[in-house]
C-alpha cells in the first residue's frame, strides 16, 4: 500500500555546494540517497514529493562539511499481510515462483498455488493447468495475495498466495 508520511533526515554538503545554489543541491542530493532506499520501518521510499523545512546547519569540526536537519514528504510502498497486489513473475521453479510488485520480491510456493496446477520442466519452467488453458511462467502477470511478510533493516520479504478467488494469472505473455 502506498502512503504519504512526513520524515527527517540528516544531511551533509561539502562546502563546495555552498553559495545561491545551496537549497537546490541540498534538495537534489537528498532526492538521490533516499529515493529507492528501504526502511524496515517506513517501507521503499518511491519519490520525495516536496520539502517541509530545511533547518540551520552545522559545521563539522575538521572537515568543513555541514549537516542540515531537512524535514520532507514522500510517497512510501509498504506492503502488509492480507493485501492484494499484481505481480510481474520473475522466476519459475519446482518450488514455487518469485515475483516482483514494483520493489518488493514475493515468493509463491508451490503448496499456495492452485491443485490443478504442475509443474512444467523444460527450456521455459512454468506451471500449467491440466486442461492447458492457464499457464504460469516468466514475464506473467499474476494477481496475488500477501499471506506473510519479513522486514530486515533494509528490506522487506514477502510469501504470497493464489490458492483464493479471483486470484492467478491476468496477463499471459504467450497469448499477446
Amino acid at each position: 500500500m502506498f502512503f504519504h508520511i512526513v520524515l527527517e533526515r540528516n544531511m551533509q554538503l561539502h562546502p563546495r555546494y555552498f553559495g545561491r545554489n545551496l537549497r537546490d543541491n541540498l534538495v537534489s542530493k537528498l532526492m538521490k540517497d533516499v529515493e529507492g532506499t528501504c526502511s524496515g520501518r517506513h517501507g521503499f521510499v518511491v519519490a520525495v514529493t516536496g520539502i517541509e523545512n530545511i533547518g540551520k546547519g552545522l559545521i563539522r569540526d575538521g572537515t568543513g562539511f555541514v549537516t542540515f536537519p531537512v524535514k520532507y514528504q514522500c510517497v512510501v510502498f509498504r506492503p502488509f499481510k492480507g493485501e492484494i497486489l499484481e505481480a510481474v513473475v520473475t522466476m519459475v521453479n519446482k518450488m514455487g515462483f518469485f515475483a516482483e510488485a514494483g520493489p518488493v520480491q514475493i515468493f509463491v510456493s508451490n503448496h499456495l498455488i492452485p491443485d490443478d496446477m504442475e509443474f512444467q520442466s523444460g527450456d521455459m519452467p512454468n506451471y500449467t493447468t491440466s486442461d492447458g488453458s492457464v499457464k504460469i511462467q516468466k514475464d506473467s502477470e499474476v494477481r496475488l495475495k500477501i499471506i506473510g511478510t519479513r522486514v530486515d533493516a533494509t528490506e522487506i520479504f514477502c510469501i504470497g498466495t493464489i490458492k483464493d478467488d479471483f486470484l492467478g494469472v491476468i496477463n499471459d505473455p504467450t497469448t499477446v
